[in-house]
């Protein structure tokens, strides 16, 4: 798989997150800047490092699921692997500038 064709499926992949939302939070996982890292593998596996805005989250199931199946919908996936990290700890200067808008914190 060339960097080319990669950077195509991440970016595909960046766009299904864009639609994963925390229920509590009224703007999408990617932009609240939830996830870490995207790295898609020759073999056509992605491997993926998320956190969660609080170690606690009582919706921490339902997104992991929501994220996992969306990712491994992406044409040129064959599987994901979402890895649950707590470092860095996440802070609201993750977030992308529309989320601050958003939320209200600009």
């Amino acid at each position: 798989m060339t960097q080319e064709e990669k950077t195509r499926i991440e970016e595909r992949i960046v766009d299904v997150l864009k639609t994963v939302y925390d229920p509590e939070i009224p703007v999408n996982i990617y932009d609240l800047g939830m996830i870490y890292k995207i790295d898609v593998q020759d073999d056509q596996t992605v491997d993926m490092d998320m956190t969660f805005t609080a170690p606690n989250c009582p919706a921490a199931d339902f997104i992991l699921e929501d994220v996992r199946s969306k990712v491994e919908s992406v044409d040129g996936v064959r599987s994901a692997n979402i890895n649950l990290v707590f470092e860095p700890a996440w802070d609201q200067s993750m977030m992308s500038e529309e989320a601050r808008v958003e939320l209200g914190f600009d």
